[in-house]
């Protein structure tokens, strides 16, 4: 498949400026993992128990603060917005293996990869992580 041609799975309009954070962060996380295991998945050819204990290294909550760091300064405006956003957002639970900074930092990039998702903006999407993956 050409790169050119990826775009949403479901052929359906949505405007992601009118959905939650938490929306986009739903979708987004999603988004987000799918990046991580096609990466590994296309690195190396290992045992399944292997990939999600590597995986786990990078969509931990820990991780995309990491991440957010790596990224935040190539941010447009309207990135940075949809990312406060998501941080911002209320989640109604406490983070059990994160401190509450990373929980809702990790939220913020979720949010942003699925703005990104929904807007089918896939060479951002690609653009972003790989500076992430660098």
């Amino acid at each position: 498949m050409c790169l050119d041609s990826v775009m949403r799975f479901i052929d359906k309009e949505v405007n992601p400026k009118q959905l939650s954070p938490l929306n986009l962060a739903f979708i987004g996380d999603c988004i987000y993992e799918i990046l991580v295991r096609e990466n590994l998945v296309t690195d190396a050819n290992r045992p399944v128990s292997d990939l999600h204990r590597e995986s786990i290294k990078y969509v931990s909550a820990k991780a995309q603060t990491i991440a957010y760091e790596k990224i935040k300064d190539a941010l447009t405006e309207e990135e940075t917005t949809v990312f406060r956003r998501g941080r911002n957002a209320k989640v109604g639970h406490s983070p059990k293996s994160a401190t509450e900074r990373e929980y809702h930092c990790a939220t913020g990039i979720e949010a942003l990869f699925g703005y990104l998702y929904l807007n089918d903006n896939m060479d951002r999407i690609r653009e972003l992580f790989s500076k992430i993956n660098a």
